[in-house]
C-alpha cells in the first residue's frame, strides 16, 4: 500500500477514531562502527579507527566524511516524514555505535526531529554508547544536546570474553566511562550483558553481574547470544557445541541473573531487562506495548496508523530511498497490519512484560472468542507453573473461572519467561489459523 502524507490514510476520521494511537516515539540508527563484532548482523558500516573523537575543524578522514553525509541525508529524511500530531516522549540512538558522532552531528539531528515533531520538556532522549568511545567533553556535549539516558554496551567483564566476541573496549574502558557518567552526574545509565558467549562459564557469568552491581546502573539489559546467519560466529560455531555453553548451562544463566539482580534490587520488568524502581526504558516498553512509533535511518523500521514499513538495510539504497520519498511528498511503501497479526503481535510482546496483559483490552480488541482460544491454549502451561493469571489487586489466581475472568495475563519468573517461546509457539499455532 502507498501511503501519502496528503492521502487520507493519515487524517480521515476512520483513523483517528480507530484504536491505533499517534506515535510518541522515534528510533534514529547511527550504522557506524570501528568493526563489526563477531556475533553482530546489524546493518551497519565499518569506518575503521577513525574519525578520531577529537578531530574539529575540516572532515578530512574518510570515516567522518562519511557520517556527516549520512546525518545531512538522515535530516532530509525526517523533514519528509509526515507528522501525525504529537509531541515525542522517547527518542532512541541506537546502532551502529552512535557515539561516534560529534555533538554538532547529534545536535542537528535532534534539532530536526524537535522542529518537525516537537520533543516533550520530559522525554527521555537515550543514547547507546561502546565503552571505548566515551570522553568527558563529548559526554557534556550529548548531555547539553538533551541525552539524559545512557546505555552502555558492556557485553562481559573478563578481557578473553571481550576479545573473544570481537569487542574493541577493555574492562578498563568500562570502569573509566561509568566514573565519568558519575562525573557528569548522569542518573540514568544502563549496562548490556551478554549470557551464552563462547567459553562463558556459571563462574564468570556470576563475576560479570556482580561488577556490573558494582558500578550501581540504573538499568541492566541482560540478553542470551543468538548465532545469527552471516556472522563470523555463524561460521565459527554450531549451537550447543563447544565453545559455546549448553542449552542447560545458559538456561542456568539465565536463573542466575534473575536470582542476583532482584536480590541487588532490580525490578525484573521485561524478559531481558532489570530496572531501579522509576527507571524503565520508557522508550522500549512503547515497542512491548505495541504502540506507535516513528524510525529514522539506514535500516530502521516504522509502525504508525497500523502499518509497518522498513528502510533499506544499504547505505546507498537508503539514501536512494529518502531522494523518492522527497519526490514523492512523504509518500510510503507500506503493509498493514491485519487484525490477527495484531494479535499475534500483541501475545508475543506482551507476554515479554512481567506486568503482561490486560484481559480487558484483549477482549475489546478481539473478542470473546479469541480469549476463551487464549485460556485454552494456555490450560498447560498453567499447570506447569509457567503462566500465571492475577486479579485486580495483583493476586495470583489458582483457578480460571468463565464468570470471574483474571484482570491480567503474565508468564512467571523466572520460568515462564525462560520458556516463553514454546509458549508463543503454542498460542502461534492456536490463533494463526483463525481470522478473529
Amino acid at each position: 500500500m502507498l501511503c501519502d502524507k496528503f492521502d487520507s490514510v493519515f487524517y480521515n476520521q476512520e483513523i483517528e477514531n480507530s484504536c491505533f494511537d499517534r506515535p510518541g516515539a522515534a528510533y534514529v540508527h547511527v550504522p557506524f562502527c570501528r568493526r563489526r563484532c563477531f556475533y553482530c548482523d546489524f546493518p551497519i558500516s565499518v569506518v575503521g579507527d577513525n574519525p578520531p573523537l577529537t578531530r574539529q575543524g575540516p572532515e578530512s578522514a574518510q570515516g567522518f566524511g562519511t557520517i556527516a553525509e549520512y546525518v545531512e541525508i538522515l535530516c532530509q529524511e525526517i523533514n519528509a516524514t509526515p507528522v501525525l500530531s504529537r509531541s515525542l516522549e522517547t527518542v532512541f540512538f541506537g546502532g551502529g555505535t552512535p557515539s561516534l558522532l560529534t555533538v554538532q552531528q547529534l545536535d542537528q539531528i535532534l534539532n530536526t526531529i524537535d522542529r518537525r515533531f516537537s520533543i516533550a520538556p520530559t522525554a527521555e532522549i537515550s543514547m547507546e554508547i561502546d565503552p571505548d568511545t566515551v570522553e568527558l567533553d563529548r559526554l557534556k556535549g550529548y548531555q547539553a544536546a538533551g541525552i539524559n539516558r545512557i546505555s552502555l554496551g558492556v557485553q562481559a567483564f573478563q578481557p578473553e570474553l571481550l576479545t573473544a566476541c570481537g569487542r574493541t573496549h577493555t574492562v578498563a574502558d568500562i570502569y573509566a566511562a561509568v566514573e565519568k557518567l558519575h562525573q557528569l552526574d548522569f542518573a540514568n545509565f544502563s549496562l548490556d550483558l551478554i549470557s551464552g558467549l563462547p567459553h562463558l562459564t556459571l563462574d564468570r557469568w556470576q563475576d560479570s553481574l556482580e561488577q556490573a552491581i558494582h558500578l550501581n546502573p540504573t538499568h541492566l539489559s541482560v540478553y542470551d547470544l543468538t548465532i545469527e546467519p552471516g556472522t563470523a560466529f555463524d561460521r565459527w560455531y554450531t549451537p550447543g557445541t563447544l565453545p559455546l555453553p549448553s542449552d542447560e548451562a545458559t538456561a542456568q544463566m539465565y536463573r542466575i541473573a534473575q536470582q542476583t539482580l532482584t536480590q541487588a534490587d532490580y525490578e525484573h520488568y521485561e524478559i531481558s531487562n532489570y530496572a531501579r524502581s522509576g527507571y524503565q526504558c520508557r522508550h522500549n516498553r512503547v515497542y512491548w506495548e505495541n504502540r506507535s512509533y516513528y524510525g529514522f535511518g539506514m535500516a530502521a523500521a516504522s509502525y504508525t496508523n497500523g502499518q509497518r514499513f522498513t528502510r533499506p538495510r544499504k547505505r546507498r539504497d537508503y539514501y536512494q530511498w529518502v531522494q523518492t520519498l522527497i519526490e514523492q511528498h512523504g509518500a510510503i511503501d507500506c503493509v498493514s497490519v491485519s487484525l490477527n497479526d495484531r494479535l499475534l503481535d500483541t501475545l508475543m510482546l506482551g507476554l515479554r512484560l512481567a506486568d503482561g496483559l490486560s484481559v480487558g483490552n484483549l477482549t475489546e480488541q478481539f473478542g470473546e472468542m479469541v480469549l476463551s482460544q487464549i485460556f485454552a491454549c494456555l490450560q498447560d502451561y498453567q499447570q506447569l507453573g509457567w503462566v500465571m493469571y492475577l486479579d485486580g489487586s495483583a493476586k495470583k489466581r489458582e483457578f480460571l473461572e468463565r464468570s470471574h475472568p483474571p484482570h491480567r495475563i503474565r508468564l512467571t519468573d523466572p520460568e515462564g519467561f525462560l520458556f516463553s517461546n514454546v509458549v508463543l509457539t503454542a498460542l502461534f499455532e492456536q490463533l494463526s489459523v483463525t481470522d478473529p
